[in-house]
């Protein structure tokens, strides 16, 4: 089972970027998933920015794939999109139907999370498109993802968020410029200043939401590590951890040490709890609240 770093969802400082992928280099992912997904606004990083460090990150062994925008909103979008598609070197996530649309028979490409992808009829016109791996929705169940594996066609992997805060929703309205009381097109980047997003608690202070520019999380971070012997049983081939400010290199080198048979899926998702401590929840995965935490089944 290989192990992917999922894109980058939040804004930081250009250097603080290069930074981070120099270690994810020596780290123990097999994939790794650039670009921006979240707001074409954050200009830190340029295109040619993104593709260095995928370079760089090429040339230590990882797979590198270059992630698209959730949400089309101009004809800028479209432009950048289309740059995107025509890297001609690394493979593309389509995380919006316009992009499958220009990808059709052009090359293989990987059919993000937030295509919404909930039964195979719709898998199945994914691969006839081209789309030679596919990431589970986030709220997609076990019992609804065994059956999405039973009838699946042969020729696409299958990929499942597993580890991070869950990437929820997606709007047109900005709530980090909202928060700062300036306007979405003139904003400054000021979700730049939200290195971990925006906690949003409820009236009885408990942590529910984290609001990320456009885009809202949970609090709690997402642990399917414990379950992650049924994801093997299920045929998965990718296991996703979704980048944070900390501990990402020891996260996922827990999840190799469990995919290499060092110990049990129940202590690994105690491990990498441990080493990014913090709130967890995995209640999609049993069919419940996202934000309830549940004892694994093994």
């Amino acid at each position: 089972m290989k192990i992917a770093l999922g894109p980058l969802l939040y804004c930081w400082p250009r250097d603080a970027v290069f930074g981070f992928y120099d270690g994810i280099a020596r780290s123990a992912a097999d994939l790794v998933y650039l670009g921006e997904v979240v707001c074409s606004r954050r200009r830190e990083l340029r295109p040619a920015d993104w593709l260095r460090i995928g370079e760089r990150l090429a040339a230590a062994g990882k797979e590198v794939v270059l992630s698209t925008l959730a949400l089309i909103e101009s004809e800028a979008d479209l432009r950048a999109l289309r740059r995107v598609i025509g890297n001609g070197r690394f493979r593309v996530e389509a995380n919006e139907w316009g992009a499958v649309r220009l990808l059709e028979g052009r090359m293989p490409f990987v059919a993000g999370p937030h295509l919404n992808v909930y039964n195979p009829a719709t898998l199945s016109l994914l691969a006839g498109l081209g789309a030679a791996r596919w990431v589970a929705p986030v709220d997609l169940t076990r019992d609804a993802l065994a059956g999405m594996q039973e009838a699946k066609p042969d020729t696409v992997e299958t990929e499942v968020f597993a580890f991070g805060r869950i990437p929820l929703a997606f709007s047109a309205r900005c709530f980090t410029a909202r928060y700062n009381n300036v306007p979405k097109d003139n904003c400054g980047i000021a979700c730049r200043d939200y290195p971990q997003g925006l906690e949003l608690a409820t009236r009885e202070k408990r942590p529910f939401l984290i609001l990320n520019g456009i885009q809202t999380q949970s609090a709690a971070s997402y642990n399917l590590l414990g379950e992650a012997a049924a994801l093997r049983a299920m045929r998965v081939n990718v296991l996703r951890v979704s980048p944070g400010p900390q501990h990402t290199a020891e996260v996922l080198s827990v999840f190799r040490r469990w995919a290499d048979g060092e110990f049990s899926s129940a202590k690994a998702a105690d491990l990498a709890e441990a080493a990014a401590p913090g709130l967890y929840c995995n209640g999609f995965w049993r069919g419940r609240a996202g934000m309830d935490l549940a004892a694994s089944a093994a």
